[in-house]
């Protein structure tokens, strides 16, 4: 493929402490505004540039996650909690997905609990990327295990695109709550559906984006709910250093 190629997040091991017609995914503001005015961490309590760091707060586990070691750039991770951080990171002028900072959430220790089991899903976000370089900003889903091995599914929800181009091919689209998303499929467990304009901020409904998926073919029946995240997939920043800022992030299952 010519365009820019995309190697999917490695999800993080580590634990933070312990059907119809899809309607949601509501924008918390007009499509392609700026969010509402952020939060400011001024005063970080948690620091790092171990391409591994990572801290516990709130039940979610804030990750660096430079997990493309041998091609990723300088990068620090600055946080005042697990939905007011930011990151600072340099990377080359190549199109390689070189990390993914993240917050996410792990369900039962990473072992997951069954899809049926949960009514509701939702999630809040507010993320936006340095509009230079090649990134997507996006959840990253894990379902029937993490990361690469049989009967694992990734499903991706990119909120923000600059040059990126996800696996597969774009093969349907889906709509819900005005947000219209082209949806990519064709690597073996792998669902990404693309915002067709950018979302700073939002609440989208993941259980409706799973149940829709799992009737059109795209996901294994019940599968289980393994990890949540939702951070800065960084290709290049152009050579020089950027920043992602995060204000917001909640997962809500019951």
């Amino acid at each position: 493929m010519s365009a820019p190629s995309t190697v999917s997040a490695i999800p993080t091991v580590p634990s933070a402490p312990a059907t119809p017609p899809p309607t949601s995914a509501v924008p918390s503001q007009p499509v392609g505004k700026p969010a509402a005015p952020a939060r400011n961490c001024a005063n970080p309590v948690f620091t790092t540039s171990d391409p591994d760091g990572g801290w516990s707060n709130g039940g979610y586990y804030v990750h660096k996650n430079a997990w493309n070691r041998s091609e990723a750039g300088p990068e620090t991770l600055y946080a005042c909690a697990y939905n007011n951080w930011y990151v600072d990171s340099t990377q080359a002028k190549t199109t390689s997905v070189k990390t993914y900072p993240n917050v996410h959430k792990d369900i039962n220790d990473l072992n997951g609990e069954p899809f049926s089991k949960y009514s509701t899903i939702t999630s809040t976000f507010a993320g936006r990327g340095p509009g230079v370089g090649i990134y997507n900003v996006a959840y990253d889903i894990w379902l029937n295990g993490v990361g690469d091995g049989p009967g694992v599914t990734e499903v991706m929800v990119w909120t923000e695109n600059v040059k990126q181009v996800p696996s597969g091919r774009r093969t349907a689209t889906y709509s819900a709550g005005g947000v219209g998303y082209d949806v990519w499929t064709g690597r073996t467990g792998y669902v990404a559906f693309v915002a067709q304009q950018t979302q700073y901020s939002g609440r989208v409904d993941l259980k409706a984006m799973i149940a829709w998926a799992i009737g059109k073919g795209y996901i294994p029946d019940n599968p289980t709910v393994n990890q949540i995240g939702y951070g800065i997939e960084f290709c290049s920043t152009g050579g020089g250093s950027a920043r992602f800022t995060l204000t917001d992030f909640s997962v809500t299952m019951k």
